[in-house]
């Protein structure tokens, strides 16, 4: 068997080797990661200024379409054509109100009337009446006839977009009309952007965008400029050359930068990511070898353990087998005396229900006597009748007589039942009947000792769990017990109530008797215990009726009565209906 040492030394090699293997995986789950990350930080920003691209593309190209046919349109106009034949000083104040008219319904940021040679008749704000090199530009492409375009920047920092076209008379060129487009509003709607948004036109220079400090910059200077108060173009921002859009209506460049620092941040938060991944599969992999090295230390220690248990059992092998023959032989001994016990209870039960039907002896031959006697009289009186022809008395009196025979066989078939063993089956019983069973049984001896028997059943009819024969047993021994103690006692009596209380019924069997004393209640349901004369009882009726009620899961107690004697509440439970139908 290996010792203890050695497991532990291989153990500290294997934690060295996996620490080793699990700083490799970490070093490469975290670039790995960190690069994934990134590319896919990288794209989303690319996919993102794409589509922004686009957007301020059709934007800006939209805005110029808006304007690039307004001069052709103006120059077939009479009152502009007119405008240039007079060259008087009234035709020029027409001309600038025609202009400030023109400007002010298309949302121009200037309108210019032109005379061929480059002279300036009016303009809307005088903003590029001076700008001769752009206006030469505009009217060489107005001589060739075509629509003159030029993008126009000023000293004052005020740019604009012109398109200009020739009016004409007669095929002659008489003057050219020129419209400025505004880019102020462009330049509005990028600023709401966060990344740097900017054209720059053929020389590379930035022309429009939405960082002030770059207007009309050249494109180079920026991206060499460290000391830019925007660190977009130094580090901060990468520009890429598929975020680019050129403009071929124009001849420019839409450029679209992105910020590479969520590229640096995604990065660290894969790297990161896969670190815990990686400490958290580095820290299940040393609980895994921590646990193997445990269980093998305790599969040692166990089998060490179960070595010398085996040596202990193999001496005590002996005695304990020894021992087990002798319980076995107690166990036998004591289950044929339980047996035996059982059926010794059984065989009391049976004796005290015949002891109670030898107590009910005497009155019982008295109700046969009686009802026999007068069966006896009703027949003679019915020879007699037929002798004298009077068959409506003989009617009569056979018809008493079965009514006598009824109750006899009544009587006869209640003790039949008492007597009989009973089963152990619980079923619904309906409470009524059985209560009429058991009074028939203890009337004759009620009657005998002169002790009256009442009923009041409140509501109903009830049905209960238990056993018909059993039940009957316990109403018989409590009123035969009320019965004994108002023995010898003028206006005995004896009242049977029945009720529902919650989910139960409850029996109460009260009597007026001297009741039971204070000290004695306790023991009224211990076996053998009786307040009767010697040789009047045995003392197991109450153990009995409260053993046979507890069986039927309710429970019998003793109360107090209202006239001083003694009173038994016997508490059911109630059958439900679902039982009672399939009963």
């Amino acid at each position: 068997m290996v010792s203890g040492a050695t497991i532990r030394r291989n153990f500290r090699r294997t934690r060295v080797t996996t620490a080793c293997a699990v700083c490799l995986f970490a070093l490469a789950a975290i670039f790995i990661s960190a690069e994934w990350w990134r590319q896919r930080a990288e794209q989303q920003l690319e996919n993102k200024a794409a589509e922004t691209l686009a957007v301020q593309a059709e934007a800006l190209s939209g805005i110029l379409d808006k304007y690039r046919l307004l001069p052709p349109l103006l120059s077939r106009e009479k009152s502009v054509v007119a405008l240039f034949d007079d060259m008087g000083a009234d035709t020029s104040d027409a001309a600038r109100q025609k202009a400030i008219e023109i400007a002010g319904m298309s949302g121009a940021k200037e309108v210019a009337f032109l005379y061929p040679d480059g002279r300036v008749l009016a303009t809307a704000g005088g903003l590029f009446s001076e700008n001769a090199e752009e206006h030469r530009k505009l009217l060489e492409a107005v001589r060739q006839g075509r629509l003159g375009r030029q993008a126009i920047s000023l000293d004052s920092e005020q740019r604009a977009y012109a398109f200009a076209f020739g009016v004409r008379k007669d095929s002659k060129l008489i003057g050219a009309i020129a419209v400025y487009v505004d880019f102020d509003p462009v330049e509005a709607t990028w600023s709401l952007s966060t990344n740097p948004i900017f054209v720059t036109d053929q020389t590379g220079t930035v022309f429009l965008t939405n960082r002030p400090l770059w207007r009309l910059r050249p494109l180079s200077d920026l991206m060499a400029d460290a000391a830019a108060p925007d660190h977009y173009l130094v580090g901060g921002n990468v520009l890429h050359s598929d975020l680019t859009r050129h403009l071929p209506l124009l001849d420019w460049q839409l450029h679209v930068l992105s910020d590479e620092r969520p590229l640096v941040t995604a990065a660290w938060i894969g790297g990161i990511i896969a670190g815990l991944v990686s400490l958290l599969f580095g820290a299940v992999a040393f609980i895994v070898v921590q646990r193997r090295e445990a269980q093998l230390l305790r599969m040692r220690r166990d089998r060490a353990s179960a070595l010398r248990l085996e040596r202990l059992v193999r001496e005590r092998t002996k005695a304990l087998s020894e021992t087990n023959i002798s319980l076995s032989r107690e166990i036998d001994e004591r289950r044929l005396t339980e047996e035996q016990l059982r059926k010794t209870q059984a065989e009391l039960v049976q004796a005290t229900k015949l002891a109670a039907l030898g107590q009910m002896s005497a009155a019982l031959s008295h109700e046969f006597n009686q009802p026999l006697a007068a069966i006896r009289t009703y027949s003679d009186n019915a020879h007699r009748f037929l002798e004298r022809g009077k068959t409506d008395n003989v009617s009569d009196n056979l018809t008493r007589i079965s009514g006598l025979v009824d109750r006899m066989a009544r009587l006869s078939r209640s003790l039949l039942s008492f007597s009989r063993k009973p089963g152990t089956a619980i079923k619904p019983v309906p409470l009524a009947p059985v209560l009429d069973e058991a009074l028939m049984l203890v009337r004759p001896r009620a009657k005998k000792a002169g002790v009256a028997l009442e009923t009041e059943i409140h509501g109903g009819p009830y049905y209960v769990l238990g056993g018909q024969i059993r039940l009957s047993q316990v109403f018989v021994n409590l009123i035969n017990n009320a019965v004994d103690a108002l023995a010898g006692q003028e206006n005995g009596k004896v009242l049977i109530t029945v009720g529902a209380q919650g989910d139960g019924v409850i029996v109460r069997v009260e009597d007026n008797g001297p009741g039971i004393p204070e000290d004695q209640r306790g023991s009224v349901f211990e076996p053998f215990f009786t307040t009767k004369d010697v040789g009047a009882g045995i003392g197991i009726g109450l153990s009995i009726a409260s053993s046979i009620v507890r069986d039927f899961g309710g429970t019998i107690e003793l109360e107090e009565a209202a006239g001083g004697g003694a009173c038994f509440s016997v508490c059911l439970r109630a059958a439900d209906a679902s039982d009672i139908a399939a009963e």
